[in-house]
């Protein structure tokens, strides 16, 4: 007869390898969620500004525009140089592609490196001239519609508050955001004209003082599509950026609760 020692062992046996069992399955369900479907990515610069703030969280939508080798943890090459189509305009290392808007806001892998985080907005689609000049964005020798939307509260580079121009900006096809203007004559402000490549996008930040993107080709330049990691939808937690999450007692001062669940242009 199986004594009652041995029987309460196999039952903490038994509830040990359940426990291992919801655990894995529910790591394995993770892993698909974030390599196929929504990744989350947090925002650690000011690039973005108005439209993401450092300590904001965010889902990144991994099939808005199909998978490459940057959808995947390490960078997986599953797909090579094959050539894959949208309509008339070819992609390399794509599958299942469907073509970014004007005005998606996405995560890509920085070309000149090709393992930095960036988030940008597209701004130029292949084929696309796009140039600024006074700090008013051109798109195919049309300046994009760009009206006045008073003042927001900005550190400068030396750390002090000040008050910063705030432009409402509609591209052609009436996707409309906010955009941040520090400085005149800034480096961004006057620019050549460029002639985006097929298959690559022009992506620029919206706080367009404070943001690296394809105006510096050194070090941004046209995105390949097969660098873009996916889309930005929706923010579903946000704190302030000098906040620590471990001191929960401060949470209802630190953490933007007005944020959460705000759906992304």
């Amino acid at each position: 007869m199986t004594s009652m020692t041995e029987h309460t062992e196999k039952k903490a046996a038994g509830g040990a390898w359940e426990v291992i069992r919801v655990v894995i399955h529910a790591l394995i369900i993770a892993f698909v969620i974030r390599t196929f479907l929504f990744q989350p990515f947090n925002i650690p610069s000011g690039s973005m500004i108005p439209t993401l703030l450092v300590g904001d969280y965010l889902f990144v939508s991994k099939f808005a525009y199909g998978y490459s080798r940057y959808s995947f943890t390490f960078s997986l090459d599953l797909f090579g140089n094959r050539v894959f189509k949208i309509g008339p305009l070819p992609f390399n290392g794509r599958v299942l592609a469907s073509q970014p808007e004007r005005g998606d806001v996405a995560v890509f892998k920085l070309p000149t490196d090709n393992e930095t985080d960036y988030i940008k907005r597209v701004i130029g689609l292949p084929g696309d001239h796009i140039q600024v000049q006074g700090g008013v964005l051109y798109i195919n020798g049309e300046p994009v519609k760009r009206e006045p939307a008073g003042t927001i509260m900005q550190p400068d580079a030396y750390g002090t508050e000040r008050p910063v121009r705030r432009y409402k900006e509609t591209l052609p096809n009436g996707v409309s955001y906010y955009t941040l203007d520090l400085y005149d004559n800034s480096p961004g402000d006057n620019t050549r004209d460029y002639l985006v490549p097929p298959g690559h996008y022009f992506m620029m930040g919206d706080n367009r003082d404070n943001s690296t993107d394809s105006r510096f080709l050194g070090q941004v330049g046209y995105v390949p599509f097969e660098n873009f990691v996916g889309k930005a939808e929706i923010i579903f937690f946000s704190h302030e950026p000098d906040a620590s999450l471990l001191a929960v007692w401060d949470w209802p001062w630190v953490i933007r609760w007005d944020r959460f669940f705000t759906l992304l242009n």
